[in-house]
Order: structure tokens, then C-alpha cells, then sequence
């Protein structure tokens, strides 16, 4: 390593001006290089449990899932310890382990002890749109607060749908990006997803197509007895809506192709669920349920306040978290895909900087658009400096942890840093809709909204 890029791994991991550092590589292109969907949960015992998605680059061949611990509310924490991963005879670009995400079952075991499952996309041996999406649905458990997990695995079904693989053998397409939700009606875990169509429906490969393109429809996983059921051979996974396909939104370039990716679902005071999600029309899209997750209503675009502004997001996640007082944090992109010279919502290398959070707030009554938020404000910028594999984004797999004590925003910055920024109420004032509402004309249409993005980015 030279002293130019000796200097630039000491300090570079500042430049988002975090409180708090959950991993830090020391080379820029080693095997440990790409660290990305960092999903933070604080378990009974109150320890953080960090688990995340580590490789030499993302869908690299040693892609693996790994785990990290804080007994001090994240000031330091121990070294990563892999969960499952690529085994050294495993044939290339096979075996990869990606996208974890955590479930806490409190007081599930003897004498109250609490259980944490690590779930994950495990390949398999086959590729029908990427290794690391194409999967079985994984896990292992620790039982003792994320120290040692099982020796064992166990694997659970996704149920297929119309744009799934037509061999029931081939494992679904599927990424779960944000940590999980329980019902407040019935008390489930509830886990929306990401599916990816198969080649076989939509030959993404042969068009040239990413991941950002390709037909995508996003589902749900109910597991229906996790808090109850101590026996891992015993858990019940159901996978929704029970239809031909699921939440579609549609694609602005291919005609009849929806790209519809990486919800979110918080609950609403009055019982309904809503569902956030990441699309290709230049702006964030919503649906709603009444049915505690069974059935969803018509995406539609997310918008500041009912008939106003849209909240503009490029093809990167946006994820809405529900704090302790009952507020809504959302983090999002404030641009169509624009920002920063970009092309097109899916220009990645451009438009997934700076980051922005805004404050939502219930409106009471309201039906159709039961949310109005404030005026945004940057959270973290990478200043467009580039890092080998991870380009300029900031914060694209995020995850929140908030206990009422402190609120705390977990990161990956460029998808290499891990890092934590605590979000107060006196930083997050700004942009509350009641003390700082937003009143603008909504623009009419989509060629505006765009103009309307570029001048706001000047």
C-alpha cells in the first residue's frame, strides 16, 4: 500500500462526519472491501447485533454474511464472525451467502432467554438472474445473544408466482433489504421482499439489463409462529399476496414491465399497514393494507402532503422507519435520477448521494394518503469522492435503531465504511411538518417534477 492510499484509508472514513464506526477495511481492494446492507437490532439483553453483507466486491465469488456485537451502545464492537459463506471447494460463483437479516424472539426459550435467527440468500448451485439474488431462504440461530450461532442450518420454502422460475426446483429471486415488521393486529413477523422475475419470464441477460431494470415485483413473507415456536424445524413461512403476481409498478421503458423494489412496511395508528418502495418512475411509490399484509391496495406515488409535491428518489432504497414517538423518518435521495450529472434513475454512480431524511406525521382521516411530511435535510454526502467497487453512494442499505434512549442511524458509506450517526430531535426539527410544513404547488406533471429537481440540485 502506497502512503497516498495509507492516508486516504486513515481519514476518508470521516467524511460523512459520523459519531460512530461499526467496521472499518484496511485496504480499499481486499477480500473485506465491499460491506454493505448493514441491518442493526438490539437485542433483550441490550446488545447491538450488526450483521451485513461482506466481500471483495459485491456478488463476488467470497460473498458471505457476517455478524458483529456492541455491549456498549456502539462504541466499539468485535470482530466480524462469519455465518455462512462460499466453502473453498464450492465451484465459482456458487455458494455465496448475501443480504441477512435479523429476528429477535424475545422470551422464546428457558427461563425467558431470548433467540436471534440470521436469515439469508444462500446459492445454491444456480443463477437465474444473479448468484447472490438467486437463493434459498437460510438460516441459523444463536442462543446466546449472537456469540455462537447453530452448526446446523435450515432452509424455508418462497412460494413462486407468475414471474417466477416454472421448474419449482429453481430457487425464487429474492433480496429482504431492511429489517423486519411485526403486526400490531396479529402479531406475525411480517417480511416484504424483493422478487426478481426469472430469465425465463424476463431475459434481462440477454437484454442487457441490471438489476435496477429487470422485472420486479415485491412480496411478502409471513412467519407465522417465530415467537412461539422454539423448534426451528417447526416455523411456519407463508409467502403472499396469494396472487398471480405482486405489487407492480410500472417501468417508463419497457411497456408492460413493472420495477417495483426494496419495501419498507411501518404500521399506521388506525391499523393499516403501509408499504414504501423504490421504482423506476423517478419518485418513491406507496401502497396500503387493511388486512394486516394479506391483500395491498394500487402503488401509487408517495407525495409531501395529499395532492402535493412527489418525494423524487432514484432507483435506491428509501426506507420509512416509525420512531418511538410515533413519528415517521424517511431517508430518500431528493432526486429523479438527475442529481449530480446522472442520466436516468438508474445512473447509481451519479444519483445515490447526498442522502436526505425528512419527518412524516399521520394526518387524521385521511383514506387515501395518510401521511404529510416536512422539508428534507442532507444526513450524509460523500461529496461525489470516489471508492474503488462502491462509487459515490452513501447510505443505500441503511438500518435505525431508536429505544427511546438514543436514535441511531447505521450506514454503509460507499458500501465499504460501516458507520453511525445519531439522529436528536433538535437535529431532526428542521424537518418536521408541523413546526416547518411544506407548501408548494404541486408540479403537474412528470417533465416538470424533473425540471423542478434539476433547479433544486443547481
Amino acid at each position: 500500500m502506497t502512503a497516498t492510499e495509507s492516508l486516504y484509508l486513515e481519514h476518508e472514513w470521516q467524511r460523512t462526519r459520523p459519531d460512530l464506526s461499526l467496521y472499518i477495511p484496511s485496504d480499499i481492494e481486499g477480500p473485506d472491501a465491499a460491506n454493505q446492507h448493514i441491518l442493526v437490532v438490539m437485542t433483550p439483553a441490550g446488545t447491538l447485533l450488526g450483521t451485513w453483507t461482506m466481500s471483495a466486491f459485491e456478488n463476488a465469488d467470497n460473498q458471505r454474511v457476517v455478524c458483529s456485537r456492541s455491549t456498549d451502545r456502539g462504541q466499539t464492537w468485535s470482530t466480524p464472525q462469519e455465518i455462512d459463506g462460499p466453502n473453498s471447494d464450492d465451484p465459482p460463483r456458487t455458494g455465496l451467502a448475501s443480504w441477512g437479516f435479523p429476528v429477535v424472539a424475545p422470551g422464546l426459550l428457558a427461563n425467558g432467554r431470548h433467540r436471534v435467527y440470521c436469515f439469508y440468500n444462500k446459492n445454491v448451485g444456480v443463477d437465474d438472474a444473479r448468484p447472490d439474488t438467486t437463493g434459498a431462504l437460510r438460516a441459523r440461530y444463536s442462543d446466546d445473544d449472537g456469540i455462537t450461532w447453530s452448526e446446523q442450518t435450515y432452509d424455508y420454502p418462497i412460494a413462486g408466482n407468475a414471474i417466477s422460475h416454472p421448474d419449482p426446483g429453481v430457487p425464487a429471486n429474492w433480496v429482504v433489504f431492511q429489517n423486519i415488521f411485526v403486526t400490531p393486529s396479529e402479531g406475525h413477523v411480517l417480511v416484504p421482499f424483493t422478487r426478481w422475475a426469472s430469465n425465463e419470464y424476463d431475459p434481462a441477460v440477454a437484454l442487457n439489463l441490471n438489476l435496477l431494470e429487470h422485472w420486479s415485483e415485491v412480496c411478502f413473507l409471513r412467519f407465522e409462529n417465530i415467537l412461539t415456536e422454539p423448534d426451528p424445524a417447526k416455523l411456519v413461512v407463508t409467502t403472499w399476496p396469494k396472487t398471480a403476481h405482486g405489487l407492480q409498478i410500472p417501468s417508463p421503458y419497457r411497456p408492460g414491465v413493472s420495477v417495483c423494489q426494496e419495501p419498507t412496511v411501518q404500521a399506521l395508528s388506525d391499523g393499516r399497514l403501509i408499504c414504501v418502495m423504490r421504482s423506476l418512475q423517478g419518485m418513491i411509490y406507496f401502497a396500503l393494507s387493511e388486512d394486516d399484509g394479506y391483500t395491498w391496495d394500487e402503488p401509487r406515488p408517495l407525495r409531501y402532503e395529499p395532492g402535493g409535491n412527489a418525494l423524487l428518489n432514484p432507483v435506491v432504497p428509501c426506507p420509512l422507519y416509525q420512531l418511538q414517538d410515533g413519528r415517521y423518518l424517511l431517508l430518500f435521495y431528493n432526486n429523479d435520477g438527475t442529481a449530480n450529472g446522472g442520466k436516468s434513475p438508474v445512473d447509481a454512480k451519479c444519483n445515490r448521494y447526498p442522502a436526505w431524511v425528512t419527518l412524516g406525521r399521520e394526518i387524521p382521516g385521511e383514506r387515501d394518503h395518510p401521511l404529510r411530511f416536512g422539508p428534507p435535510k442532507i444526513v450524509a454526502s460523500t461529496d461525489g469522492v470516489l471508492i474503488p467497487h462502491g462509487g459515490t453512494q452513501v447510505a443505500p442499505y441503511p438500518s435505525l435503531v431508536d429505544d427511546g434512549q438514543e436514535r441511531i442511524l447505521f450506514y454503509p458509506d460507499r458500501k465499504h465504511y460501516l458507520l453511525g450517526k445519531y439522529l436528536t430531535d433538535d437535529w431532526l426539527a428542521d424537518c418536521d411538518p408541523v413546526t416547518n410544513p411544506v407548501r408548494q404547488r404541486p408540479p403537474t406533471d412528470i417533465f416538470e417534477i424533473r425540471a423542478a429537481a434539476k433547479e433544486a440540485n443547481k
